[in-house]
């Protein structure tokens, strides 16, 4: 009697440990079979006018890699964490996708403000962020790649360009943060060495909605040129004011720094009708790559969706960390921060390549008018610009 019941007990956990054991099997393969990848952008708050839409191209190129077989035979899995447009929100998310969730690589941060605060998390922790957002430059970071521009492809080729084209005196506005005095500092030294001048520079706090002030400043002021460098939900109220103030294309010059045709569909396109935006990437870009890009996030997202700078910079993030992988032949960090040096990729807003040095690509400048359709005419384009982020003025 006792042997069969020990019998049957013996029978009983060997069934139970043979029922659970396909289980951790098929756990282990997923785990094995996956690759995590952190996403962090602002999902919510002032800055969510901005950044939710780069999520959305992450996601795509995400979705479409795994569709074609992955990257190294294994499936891309998104961690996607909310910044909240709070800096040290940004830092908290960062820490639990790089110490908790051991994410292979991160794409995300997008003010300046953001990217700082990450930043020494990044390098503490050996961790990989791809950082998509054009801005001020005077940065190399071990732990950065930066897809976006730096000044001297952005803010400079469009000092250089207006001071040759629509005048010499300048004001400058923008919001109150890292990105916009830095931008503002630097367009500074450039608009005096052609022989410029500023005539006028303010700043509002981020999420600001009141301009009065700052707009009967610029009527005061009669400048040939605004340089804008607001930034986010701010603009929507910006532009409005500008409008109802009575200042258009038609009687102003105004280079809006950051807004791409994302911000145009906040703000309005009837508010922002030629003035001018200096970007590498515009949706209205001809070659394929854009074309199936561009079509690729219509279908997925909707026909009424459109696409900016950030978000195809976002995009082409994700192909580029792949390809840098796939180069490697590992997931590993320093091993995919060496297979970068020099890597090219056919992108949405033509070939890139990775400088060999600074770890920032090389990317054409273009400015264009803004149209009533809220997009943008593109009249003039540079050739690749290399990247300098420390320029000397």
């Amino acid at each position: 009697m006792h042997n069969d019941k020990r019998r049957l007990i013996k029978h009983a956990l060997l069934l139970g440990a043979i029922s659970l054991l396909p289980f951790s099997l098929i756990s282990q393969a997923q785990a094995a079979d996956a690759v995590k990848v952190g996403i962090i952008h602002s999902l919510t708050g002032t800055m969510a006018i901005s950044e939710a839409s780069v999520v959305d191209a992450e996601k795509l190129a995400i979705e479409e890699i795994n569709a074609s077989g992955g990257v190294m035979g294994k499936t891309i899995e998104p961690i996607i964490e909310d910044g909240a447009s709070d800096w040290p929100t940004f830092a908290e998310k960062a820490r639990k996708l790089l110490e908790n969730d051991h994410v292979a690589v991160t794409f995300g941060a997008f003010t300046s403000a953001s990217r700082k605060a990450v930043l020494p998390i990044f390098e503490r922790n050996k961790g990989l962020l791809y950082y998509p957002t054009f801005y001020e430059g005077l940065e190399k970071s071990p732990a950065i790649i930066y897809t976006g521009a730096e000044a001297s492809q952005q803010t400079l080729a469009a000092v250089s360009w207006l001071m040759a084209n629509k005048g010499k005196s300048v004001y400058l506005v923008g919001s109150d943060y890292i990105w916009p005095r830095t931008t503002n500092k630097l367009a500074r030294a450039s608009v005096t060495k052609q022989g410029g001048s500023i005539v006028g520079e303010d700043y509002l706090p981020l999420g600001a909605i009141e301009f009065s002030s700052v707009i009967n400043k610029i009527k005061v002021a009669k400048p040939d040129i605004v340089l804008s460098t607001v930034v986010g939900g701010s603009n929507v109220a910006f532009y409005k004011q500008l409008k109802a103030a009575g200042i258009d294309s038609s009687n102003q010059t105004l280079m809006a720094l950051a807004v791409t045709e994302e911000e145009v569909t906040g703000i309005g396109a009837e508010n922002l009708v030629g003035f001018l935006t200096c970007m590498s990437y515009f949706q209205s870009l001809k070659n394929p790559v854009n074309e199936k890009f561009v079509q690729a996030f219509k279908t997925r997202y909707g026909q009424q969706r459109v696409v900016g700078d950030p978000m195809a910079a976002a995009y082409t993030a994700v192909y580029l960390w792949k390809k840098a992988v796939e180069k490697a032949g590992s997931f590993e960090v320093p091993a995919v921060i060496a297979a970068s040096s020099e890597l090219t990729l056919d992108a949405p807003e033509g070939e890139i390549k990775v400088h060999k040095d600074n770890h920032h690509l090389w990317k054409r400048a273009r400015i264009g008018t803004l149209n009533a359709q809220g997009q943008v005419d593109v009249i003039y384009e540079s050739a690749p610009i290399e990247p300098n982020p420390f320029p000397k003025l």
